[in-house]
């Protein structure tokens, strides 16, 4: 099934947004999937550098409405920004099987990403499960390729009370008549996670997660991705994914985490910059998981750390 959902309100007059463009590649299997791209502000970029280009890739459920105001911030600092919807998210076609809703699946079709849009050399900016992706895309495009990590508010080790809190969410609630009940159960759902929030972030997070499809604003991903979780054991081995992070130690990394955040443990950030020589934190005040990247001062820090690459 393909759902393809209507843009969200932004609340901005479209002249007055930077210059992006949606396109589409193929998966494997015949999924045709979804991205958006902002172009590199030529009038930016330093006679003698050109500032990296920045692959994003969204949460769990999330889609590329998450990167819509880092992407313009980088844009106009010279970068080129692309970010990608998952199979089952956004606009990409939904997966007729469940189980392709998996980071192997999802793996190849980031690699039909980078080909189809010849990407030679970039940054990486993961949140959450992107930052997952991350950590074994680092085995495939070493240091000349992927030249450095943003993540955000995630690691090596995942907090399980976390993902026990968002199995218990994910596929309810998809619908709302008007966009102020997604926001209220937001506000209901995420609530501890965003303390300081206001009415008004909430909308604007429910913009970011919901668009208009049929006369109802929808949760953009497909509610079977809640079928990952049906079968959750704690007493499962966990993956030990150091060794993942260990291998980008030849590369600069950029840690985000949410002050509030369940799911990355400040304990977890001490160990990754301990382990790492050339790795920073930014802990982001009355945020949880994950960090919405809306604020100047966390534009200001991602676009200094990739000034640096």
């Amino acid at each position: 099934m393909a759902f393809v959902p209507q843009e969200a309100p932004t609340g901005e007059n479209s002249d007055q947004l930077p210059q992006t463009s949606e396109f589409f590649w193929k998966s494997h299997d015949g999924l045709t999937l979804a991205g958006r791209e902002w172009p590199a502000s030529p009038n930016a970029n330093e006679a003698h550098k050109t500032p990296i280009p920045v692959l994003c890739l969204p949460g769990l459920s999330r889609n590329t409405r998450d990167f819509n105001e880092i992407s313009n911030f980088l844009q106009r600092k010279g970068h080129r920004v692309i970010a990608l919807d998952y199979r089952g998210r956004g606009k990409s076609d939904w997966d007729p099987d469940w189980q392709n809703y998996a980071l192997p699946i999802e793996e190849k079709d980031i690699d039909a990403a980078i080909d189809h849009l010849k990407l030679e050399r970039f940054a990486l900016f993961g949140t959450s499960r992107g930052g997952l992706h991350a950590l074994v895309l680092g085995l495939r495009y070493p240091a000349d390729r992927m030249a450095a990590v943003v993540f955000n508010d995630i690691g090596p080790h995942i907090e399980m009370r976390a993902i026990h809190r968002i199995a218990a969410t994910l596929g309810h609630n998809m619908s709302c008549a008007t966009l102020d009940g997604i926001a209220e159960t937001l506000t209901r759902t995420l609530g501890p996670q965003f303390p300081v929030f206001g009415k008004d972030d909430w909308l604007k997070m429910a913009a970011q997660l919901a668009s208009k499809h049929d006369g109802s604003f929808v949760m953009d991903y497909d509610p079977a991705l809640a079928r990952q979780f049906a079968s959750l054991d704690d007493a499962a081995p966990v993956p030990d994914l150091w060794p993942l992070y260990d291998n980008l130690t030849d590369r600069p990394v950029l840690i985000l985490r949410g002050e509030h955040s369940d799911l990355l443990s400040a304990e977890t950030c001490k160990r990754m910059i301990d382990m790492h020589p050339n790795s920073q934190l930014k802990t982001i005040k009355g945020q949880g998981h994950a960090p919405v990247l809306w604020e100047t001062d966390t534009h200001e820090t991602i676009a200094e750390f990739l000034s640096s690459i």
